[in-house]
């Protein structure tokens, strides 16, 4: 009984208004992998919007290859430049879940990685994990420090090279 209930959480059971999804390190890297292609621009997600006080943010929406659906969402507060975040999240069918696989964020607060009791204050990049899920937190609670980035375009630039998105050619630059 308890495996049943275990296999139905994991591939997403839906009720109360809201799904859960358990995902196993295999499932995440799987979807890592999965090529993606951008509902727009990339250089659109820069152009954010005014979405609640103190908030710019946009959504773009992203299909992988093998049918699945992502989104990525760009946050940042109007007031601080190191307080930002760039995620992309699968969007599992039927649910109303959006599972964050990898989180780029500014040095804006200190990030505590529970189960290896270590702490933080710098830019740091979120890894959704099975370890994180089984013991009751968010998928994305272990975090690593980085200096791949330095500001929001460039945590969105490793995002789309990090999680297998297909960009667009650039043009050739003009030799005058």
């Amino acid at each position: 009984m308890f495996e049943q209930f275990t296999e139905l959480l994991r591939k997403g059971l839906q009720g109360g208004g809201q799904s859960v999804v358990l995902l196993t390190d295999q499932d995440i890297q799987r979807l890592m992998e999965e090529r993606k292609t951008l509902s727009t621009d990339p250089a659109s997600a820069l152009q954010r919007k005014s979405k609640r006080r103190g908030f710019l943010e946009k959504e773009i929406t992203a299909g992988g290859t093998d049918g699945s659906e992502f989104l990525i969402l760009v946050r940042e507060t109007t007031f601080n430049p190191l307080d930002f975040s760039v995620i992309l999240c699968y969007l599992p069918k039927e649910t109303n879940t959006r599972f964050r696989l990898r989180r780029y964020n500014g040095r804006s607060h200190q990030h505590s990685n529970l189960i290896e009791k270590e702490q933080f204050y710098d830019l740091h990049i979120h890894y959704a994990t099975q370890r994180y899920q089984e013991l009751g937190c968010r998928e994305d609670a272990y975090a690593q420090r980085t200096d791949r980035y330095s500001d929001l375009a460039t945590a969105l630039k490793c995002l789309l090279h990090d999680c297998a998105f297909d960009l667009p050619e650039e043009p050739q630059k003009a030799l005058f």
